[in-house]
């Protein structure tokens, strides 16, 4: 039993220390800057010894893709949920923004430590698969025939950057208004939806085509 306990207590531990790195690394990221933060400057903002940082973390790139990968976790079973309970574009696009705006807004801290590394483009797994998911979910909107036929990578890519400029915009303003900010990028997105053209499947010169221009 004793050992078992002690197992328990050591799991806890490590829990706790993983943690405290975490969260100190997001008030420095947000302080200073990713580019700007080191190593040291994350064990000094905690209890903690130098030693202890690296039992669970090479580098501060490691330290930014867990926080990624943690607000990835959090928010994409809330987006992709909502998303594919949408019937029609309108309402698609507003729950993908609302959902995100209502995020950031409860949770600051991330978002900013998020902002603040953008230049570095890390691209986590789980921000990957989040983006992936958006892309798909388009797709199967527009298989569903919710969407018109369009280009589910470049309206993915086009929502996730409006998604994080806009909430950048949202935090300087009080009182947060996530819905304000969803309802505005909701409406510029109808509008451009409805206008682009439908979108062309790939071609690629086949090996008979190639022969045919060469006679």
């Amino acid at each position: 039993m004793d050992g078992i306990a002690s197992k328990g207590k050591r799991e806890q531990t490590k829990i706790q220390n993983r943690a405290l790195i975490l969260n100190a690394a997001r008030q420095v990221f947000a302080d200073l800057g990713y580019g700007a933060t080191t190593v040291r400057d994350i064990i000094r903002a905690t209890p903690l010894a130098s030693g202890t940082f690296y039992n669970y973390f090479k580098s501060k790139e490691e330290v930014y893709q867990a926080i990624r990968d943690e607000v990835a976790l959090a928010i994409r079973p809330r987006l992709s949920d909502e998303r594919r309970k949408a019937t029609s574009v309108e309402e698609f696009i507003r729950c993908t923004f609302r959902t995100f705006f209502e995020y950031v807004a409860g949770d600051r801290m991330n978002f900013h430590t998020i902002r603040h590394a953008e230049s570095t483009r890390l691209r986590t797994p789980e921000v990957i698969a989040g983006f992936e998911e958006l892309r798909e979910d388009i797709e199967s909107a527009v298989a569903k025939n919710v969407f018109p036929p369009l280009d589910a990578d470049f309206l993915m890519a086009a929502m996730v950057g409006v998604a994080f400029e806009v909430a950048e915009q949202m935090l300087k303003r009080e009182p947060l208004d996530p819905e304000a900010a969803a309802d505005f990028a909701t409406g510029l997105f109808i509008g451009g939806v409805r206008a682009i053209p439908e979108a062309q499947p790939a071609t690629k010169d086949s090996a008979s085509d190639v022969d045919s221009h060469a006679a």
